[in-house]
C-alpha cells in the first residue's frame, strides 16, 4: 500500500465519520446541506481505472447510506458522479499529459481549473441526490434552491479541506 492510497483511505475514513456525526445534521436556512464526502471522489488518482472509481464510489455512497438511513441514495448519486468525473475533468483540462501529478488538486491542476471542476462535480452531485430524494418536480424552485446552495456550501467546505491538506504537505517539503 503506497503513501496516496493510505492518505486516501485516512481521508475517506475521517470524511465518513464527519459526514455521519456532523455534516447531516447540519441544514442552514432548511435549504443548504453540506456533502463534504464526496470530497474523496474528486481526489481519486486519474490513472485508477474506472471499476476501481465506481466500487469505491459505491461503498462510499453505501456507508452514508447506512448512517444516515437513506435507503442506497448516496450509493447511486456518488456512483453516477463517478462515472462522469473523466469528463468533466476533461472539460477543464484538455489533456491528461497536463497534469504533473494522477492526482487532481490545486497544486497540480491550477487553482482556477480546479475550483471549476470541484464546483462542477459537486453541482453534478447536489442535483442528483436532490432529484433522487424528491422523486418529482412539482417543487422546481425549491429544488434548484436547496441545490444552488448545497453545492456552495458544500464546495466552500470542500475547498478549506484542500486548502488544509495541500498546507500540511507544503509544511513537510
Amino acid at each position: 500500500m503506497n503513501k496516496t492510497t493510505l492518505q486516501l483511505v485516512i481521508l475517506a475514513i475521517i470524511l465518513i465519520l464527519a459526514q455521519a456525526t456532523v455534516f447531516n445534521h447540519v441544514c442552514l436556512f432548511n435549504v443548504a446541506v453540506p456533502f463534504v464526502f464526496i470530497y474523496v471522489i474528486f481526489r481519486l488518482p486519474i490513472t485508477l481505472s474506472l471499476n476501481w472509481v465506481l466500487t469505491i464510489s459505491f461503498l462510499l455512497g453505501l456507508s452514508i447510506d447506512i448512517f444516515s438511513d437513506t435507503y442506497g441514495m448516496n450509493a447511486l448519486a456518488c456512483t453516477l458522479t463517478a462515472m462522469i468525473r473523466r469528463q468533466v475533468l476533461h472539460l477543464y483540462i484538455p489533456r491528461e499529459d497536463d497534469l504533473s501529478s494522477t492526482e487532481p488538486s490545486m497544486r497540480t491542476i491550477g487553482t482556477a481549473a480546479y475550483i471549476k471542476y470541484l464546483f462542477t462535480m459537486t453541482l453534478i452531485y447536489c442535483t442528483l441526490i436532490s432529484v433522487i430524494e424528491a422523486f418529482t418536480f412539482f417543487d422546481i424552485a425549491g429544488m434548484v434552491l436547496r441545490i444552488v446552495c448545497s453545492t456552495i456550501l458544500s464546495g466552500l467546505i470542500m475547498l478549506g479541506i484542500d486548502s488544509l491538506m495541500s498546507k500540511r504537505r507544503e509544511k513537510r517539503l
